[in-house]
């Protein structure tokens, strides 16, 4: 029984695009809750970018990272 339709390996291309996509989500997560907590936009703002570029390229590392891991992978038939 296959549970999922794509290859394991994705590529770099799409691994990027959801990468952005969801940073994207979490700038704004991490800004409207940096607002909470300073009370200033212009804080916030520079909080949410700041701590999501590292986390968008430690992300995109990670993934692929993943790429080329094996473990736990079933190869079609």
């Amino acid at each position: 029984m296959q549970v999922f339709s794509r290859s394991a390996i994705q590529a770099r291309k799409r691994a990027l695009v959801k990468t952005v996509c969801y940073r994207l989500v979490m700038v704004l997560i991490t800004v409207v809750v940096a607002w909470v907590f300073v009370g200033n936009v212009a804080s916030a703002l520079n909080i949410g970018i700041a701590a999501n570029l590292v986390k968008t390229v430690t992300y995109y590392a990670y993934e692929r990272l993943w790429d080329h891991i094996t473990w736990g992978v079933s190869q079609p038939n």
